[in-house]
């Protein structure tokens, strides 16, 4: 994982019921030694924290923008983010033992005897999921591509036209087998 600076929930001192915390995050947050496909990050997360005997639901609300390259044309677009997450945190005497085991990723155990919870590298993960997987650049009102026109020409000379793929001689003689 990431080297990024650990943010801690003091849990032990709180009431059961429902606690809010707010994180600003910004691209000072992510390593800059690991590549990324985003910058100038700036998302907000709000984690609401629902504190019951043994366990605590966490729903973490993520919004904000952060820069990313067109997929086709290279050009730098802002999109926005926005995502939620929902764990559930289990108080147990054999926390190594039971995430081991468990197979569903929104559940996490921790040690009776914990009274912090440490969620920077959940807060690293959920902002990064929230960052949209396809970006494009969009049309105009006229359905005309907003993509940089200089990128697309070129990529359109450098498509291969079905009349100039070179043919395979290994194939060349079954043509005559097809109608049979």
């Amino acid at each position: 994982m990431a080297k990024i600076k650990p943010i801690e929930i003091a849990f032990v001192g709180l009431k059961p019921g429902l606690h809010e915390f707010t994180y600003d995050i910004k691209d000072s947050f992510f390593d800059e030694e690991i590549p990324r496909d985003f910058a100038n990050c700036s998302a907000n997360v709000k984690l609401l924290l629902d504190k019951k005997t043994n366990f605590f639901l966490l729903k973490f609300e993520i919004w904000g923008k952060a820069d990313v390259s067109c997929d086709r044309c290279n050009n730098i677009l802002t999109k926005d983010l926005w995502d939620e997450f929902k764990m559930v945190m289990k108080m147990v005497d054999n926390p190594d033992e039971m995430n081991e085991q468990e197979e569903d990723a929104d559940v996490f155990y921790i040690a009776k005897s914990e009274s912090h919870v440490e969620i920077s590298d959940w807060l690293y993960e959920f902002v990064m999921l929230s960052i949209p997987m396809q970006n494009l650049c969009g049309n105009d009102v006229q359905g005309k591509t907003l993509c940089n026109t200089d990128v697309i020409n070129r990529l359109n000379n450098m498509r291969i036209e079905p009349e100039e793929k070179q043919e395979n001689s290994i194939w060349k003689g079954l043509e005559k087998f097809k109608d049979n």
